[in-house]
């Protein structure tokens, strides 16, 4: 019995530090961009750890800070102006779900290969992180999107990929895969304490 509630304690207290980490990542991150309102996002790092170390449904936890912390950067202002409860549903919903899928993901192949289990967690948090952005612009944003699309010349495809998407997904997924044999030793090291 008191394995257990150790075992509980270590993993609340993870999940706090976690938490707190998740918190100041999105905070600051918004105020670096890359061109028009692209952020660098590194919160998906420890979601991803999270959602290894925790479960998936800690990574939803941990996806679900990131999006609330969101709500009072500087960016939020852009999207609220453009519809509040679109915000709110896009940047939640995309958060939890990257959480959850990636914490699935990771669970489904931990077993075969732990490495591997890394990797695909690591490239789905932000697939489905901005799988749901795109998602949440074209209900939500539509109208916008399509006037700024206008004004540049371009399709609404390419202007969500180049001006929404662009270099913030390939940065995320990029740091993501990149730090996966860090994260990966982060859980060795776990589980050998364990």
């Amino acid at each position: 019995m008191e394995v257990t509630s150790r075992k509980r304690t270590e993993r609340l207290t993870l999940l706090a530090l976690l938490t707190a980490l998740v918190a100041v990542l999105a905070y600051f991150g918004g105020f670096i961009k890359i061109g028009g309102l692209a952020s660098i996002s590194l919160t998906l790092i420890p979601v991803v750890i999270g959602a290894a170390l925790c479960g998936p449904l800690a990574g939803a936890w941990l996806g679900g800070v990131s999006g609330a912390v969101f709500f009072i950067t500087a960016d939020a202002a852009f999207w609220f102006s453009l519809s509040i409860p679109g915000t709110v549903v896009t940047v939640l919903v995309k958060g939890i779900l990257a959480g959850l899928c990636g914490g699935l993901v990771y669970r489904l192949f931990e077993k075969k290969n732990r490495y591997l289990a890394v990797i695909a967690s690591a490239v789905v948090c932000p697939v489905v992180n901005t799988g749901i952005f795109l998602l949440g612009c074209v209900v939500f944003f539509l109208d916008t999107v399509r006037d700024f699309a206008a004004a540049e010349g371009i399709s609404v495809f390419a202007y969500l990929i180049l001006f929404f998407v662009g270099l913030n997904f390939v940065f995320e997924l990029l740091t993501n895969i990149l730090l996966s044999p860090a994260i990966l030793r982060v859980l060795n090291i776990r589980k050998k304490q364990s």
